[in-house]
């Protein structure tokens, strides 16, 4: 993948500003690294790579809190169109890492609000102001649920009205399991516009017959790390890894491999 990331024109993390869609819908799809290179190919005359000091592939990690009941995992299973996350994100190469809020309310559009902390923890005052304010839970009920890992490319169009983020290596460590599991041949791809500004980007994804599917990075984790959570609805999705693996990647035995179920 190294060799088609050098070929795209770039932008500076300064220059994405001007689109950092804060207040935003998402649309996320799911594909396997085969189909990625292919769409990587068709997209490098549309797009310009986010480079950040000489790195176009950048280290994240994540670690969502929830409740001791899983109430945040349990709403996004149970398919509530009002929800919430509670995370640290840490952008490794740039030594940044924010405490944030995600919400999605009725009508799916995500806001999010951060602030710039320095360690996973969410202790002292500021931290605790900052979620009283925003988290629908005492910030007291929160616990460390699932940590994740995972690399991202960022693309922004060239008419600069939208963002793809493409994230690919992924890996979990459950804190309540303690079972560790990873999934190194899916690809998420997140399509970030303000509203339903055209995106070049769908007719590319429809050509390479990739459609739009849900995939929550702490939900999946959860469900693939955790086999004692409510997961009925979530087998779909599941499944639907497993026969997109197969049928991309020649894997056999997809389930025995990845013990999704």
């Amino acid at each position: 993948m190294d060799t088609i990331i050098s070929t795209f024109n770039s932008i500076s993390l300064d220059e994405m500003k001007s689109v950092r869609l804060m207040n935003r819908v998402d649309t996320k799809f799911v594909t396997t690294m085969p189909r990625l290179l292919q769409l990587l190919e068709l997209a490098r005359s549309e797009y310009y790579m986010q480079e950040i000091d000489g790195v176009r592939n950048s280290a994240y990690t994540t670690l969502y809190y929830d409740t001791p009941g899983l109430d945040m995992y349990i709403m996004h299973h149970n398919g509530c169109l009002g929800r919430q996350k509670v995370r640290v994100r840490e952008y490794v190469g740039s030594n940044l890492m924010f405490l944030e809020v995600k919400n999605k309310n009725n009508h799916r559009r995500t806001r999010k609000k951060r602030i710039s902390i320095n360690e996973f923890n969410i202790e002292g005052q500021h931290k605790h102001d900052f979620l009283a304010d925003l988290c629908w839970w005492p910030v007291e009920c929160l616990q460390p649920a699932l940590r994740n890992w995972f690399n991202r490319i960022t693309l922004v169009n060239k008419g600069k009205t939208e963002r793809v983020t493409i994230d690919t290596g992924l890996r979990f460590h459950n804190y309540i399991s303690g079972l560790d599991k990873q999934l190194d041949q899916v690809v998420i791809i997140e399509l970030k516009r303000d509203g339903n500004q055209p995106s070049p980007l769908l007719s590319m994804l429809r050509e390479l017959h990739i459609h739009p599917h849900g995939f929550s990075k702490y939900c999946m984790g959860t469900a693939l790390s955790n086999p004692a959570v409510k997961q009925n609805r979530l087998k779909p999705k599941l499944h639907y890894v497993e026969r997109m693996i197969a049928m991309d990647c020649g894997i056999r035995g997809v389930r025995n491999y990845y013990e999704l179920l």
